[in-house]
C-alpha cells in the first residue's frame, strides 16, 4: 500500500500540485479568462463567448490580491474592461467611456464627452428588433445596440468623473447594468483589459461552437 501511495504521489499528484502551482498565480497576475453570461456587451462580446483576460495591460499586482506593484498605463476611453462591480464585487465588462475629468452626458442615447458628440452610422437593424450603430468618439469607433422596445435610462447627466474613477457602459445601451446605475469605477477596482474572444459557443443552440469567433480580436 506504501508503495502504491508513493507511486501515486510520485507519478500524477506532485505533477499535479507542480501545475496548479505555476498556474495559479499566473491567472491571478498575468492573464486569465471570463466566460460571458449576458448580453450587455453585444454586438462586441457575444452571450456564450470566453474572453481573454490581459493582467498585465495596466500594472503588476501581488499574486491573489490588489495590491499594486508597479502601474505602467491608466484604462483608456475605448478599452474594455474587466473588474468588480461596485455593487456587489461581482466581475463585470464593459467598456470605458469616460476617465477621470471628462465631462459625461448622455442625450436620449447619444454620447458627449467634454461637450463633444458622438458620431453615429448605422451599421445592421437586423438583431432581434434591435438597431446596430457604429460609435465614434475622439477619433475611435467600435459598434453600439439599440433595443428601442426596452425601458432603460437614455438620458444621464451631465456629470464629471472624479480623479481615479471611470465611467463604463456596456455596448448594448439599452440593455447594460453599467455606471449609470452603480455608479463610477474605481481604479482599484480594475481586473486587465479584455483582449480576444479565446473560444464562443451558441448556448441556445446545443452550444454549437461559433468557429467565426475563435481567437477573434477585441476592440
Amino acid at each position: 500500500m506504501r508503495k502504491k501511495l508513493w507511486e501515486f504521489w510520485w507519478e500524477w499528484a506532485k505533477p499535479l500540485l507542480i501545475v496548479v502551482a505555476i498556474m495559479a498565480p499566473l491567472r491571478s497576475v498575468v492573464a486569465d479568462w471570463n466566460d460571458v453570461p449576458s448580453g450587455s456587451m453585444m454586438p462586441t462580446v457575444l452571450v456564450g463567448d470566453r474572453i481573454v483576460i490581459n493582467k498585465l495591460a495596466y500594472d503588476l499586482k501581488v499574486p491573489f490580491s490588489t495590491i499594486r506593484l508597479s502601474t505602467w498605463l491608466d484604462p483608456q476611453r475605448g478599452d474594455i474592461i474587466v473588474f468588480r462591480s461596485p455593487a456587489d464585487g461581482i466581475r463585470f465588462v464593459k467598456r470605458v467611456v469616460a476617465a477621470p475629468g471628462d465631462l459625461i452626458e448622455l442625450r436620449n442615447n447619444r454620447l458627449f464627452i467634454n461637450d463633444q458628440p458622438a458620431e453615429y452610422e448605422r451599421v445592421d437593424s437586423s438583431v432581434d428588433a434591435a438597431s446596430v450603430l457604429s460609435e465614434t468618439v475622439f477619433g475611435k469607433t467600435h459598434p453600439v445596440m439599440i433595443e428601442p422596445q426596452r425601458p432603460a435610462l437614455r438620458s444621464f447627466g451631465p456629470v464629471r468623473v472624479p480623479a481615479g474613477r471611470y465611467f463604463v457602459m456596456g455596448d448594448n445601451r439599452d440593455n447594460s447594468f453599467d455606471s449609470r446605475y452603480f455608479g463610477f469605477v474605481s481604479r482599484d477596482r480594475v481586473i486587465g483589459r479584455a483582449t480576444t474572444v479565446a473560444m464562443s459557443f451558441d448556448r441556445d443552440h446545443h452550444w454549437r461552437p461559433r468557429l467565426n469567433r475563435f481567437l477573434q480580436s477585441l476592440s
